[in-house]
């Protein structure tokens, strides 16, 4: 039940939706409880919102952040997913709301919930392979699963699908090899591991340590955490590093 966005300077109530290839899950300011529904190649944006407004039901909302599963810029999506239909590029989210949205990649999104501070990769081990960086409290979405990597790229040879084309043996020393041609590049100071498909490593790459899924709606709060706008001109950063570290902190 969305409602007016909430005064400047406050922390509004948030409804936070994490669009994944087969399911979409949400959460909500004072909830515990995560609710889900399927997507799937049928999905449109439309019955995404569509969706969520029944599945929230009563639950009361000032704003929504949107976790979504592929390029973001500006607050739009620059690309359709690849497991959803078609349709997601112009799609007017705050007016099929009716209340402000935040909408960033699903990698940044469960990232930013993620972090504990320092310069911390992301790498979300689920359909494809999600990738974000946070630096210094600041969330940047990257696309680092589709450089090439051996025959193809490296979601090609780390993702759900070479995970059942492979095995999980095979798929094990893909991810560990990955994991470590990326922290060998990016050198960051902490590494997370998260997506579905984290609960197939038996054990995590030297210096890394597990997410959850959880954590996109931990993110999707995050972003809302300190607003004196209901729209801000970067919808991706927070706006500013103080208010994620200490949100990081709590």
């Amino acid at each position: 039940m969305a409602k007016k966005a909430a005064p400047a300077n406050t922390v509004p109530n948030v409804l936070a939706v994490d669009v994944g290839g087969t399911h979409v899950k949400i959460l909500a300011t004072g909830q515990t409880e995560p609710r889900k529904f399927i997507s799937g190649p049928t999905m449109t944006p439309a019955r995404m919102v569509s969706g969520v407004k029944k599945l929230a039901g009563l639950w009361k909302y000032d704003v929504v952040s949107i976790g979504y599963p592929g390029p973001v810029l500006k607050n739009r999506p620059v690309g359709d997913p690849h497991n959803l239909a078609a349709g997601w590029m112009g799609f007017r989210f705050e007016k099929a709301f009716g209340c402000p949205v935040k909408l960033v990649n699903d990698a940044a999104m469960q990232a930013l919930g993620s972090y504990k501070g320092g310069k911390m990769l992301f790498l979300g081990l689920g359909t494809g392979l999600g990738t974000a960086m946070v630096v210094d409290g600041i969330v940047e979405p990257m696309e680092l699963g589709h450089l090439p990597y051996k025959k193809s790229t490296y979601e090609d040879y780390v993702g759900e699908r070479a995970l059942q084309r492979m095995g999980p043996k095979k798929w094990r020393k893909h991810v560990a090899d990955v994991v470590g041609l990326l922290i060998q590049a990016l050198e960051p100071t902490d590494v997370v591991i998260g997506g579905g498909n984290v609960k197939n490593l038996k054990e995590l790459p030297p210096g890394c340590r597990a997410g959850d899924n959880a954590n996109a709606f931990t993110g999707g709060f995050r972003l809302w955490a300190e607003t004196s706008t209901p729209t801000p001109p970067n919808p991706v950063a927070v706006r500013t590093r103080r208010a994620v570290t200490k949100a990081a902190s709590a």
